[in-house]
């Protein structure tokens, strides 16, 4: 294992890998607000009854 690290640089390699998993870890928490069940800042979107509704008067 210890000629791997001949190979690359360790700090580099270190930064390389801690930036994708940010990047990685960013878009799955985006991911997952944009879907409706796993939104835990404005929740689940609550569907209005159609009666609660507003519809416009007939017109006569």
């Amino acid at each position: 294992m210890w000629r791997v690290w001949l190979l690359f640089d360790p700090r580099r390699t270190l930064v390389a890998l801690f930036a994708f998993l940010f990047g990685l870890a960013l878009v799955i928490h985006f991911v997952l607000l944009s879907t409706d069940r796993f939104n835990w800042l404005d929740g689940p979107a609550t569907k209005r009854p159609a009666a609660t509704q507003a519809t416009p008067a007939p017109v006569k």
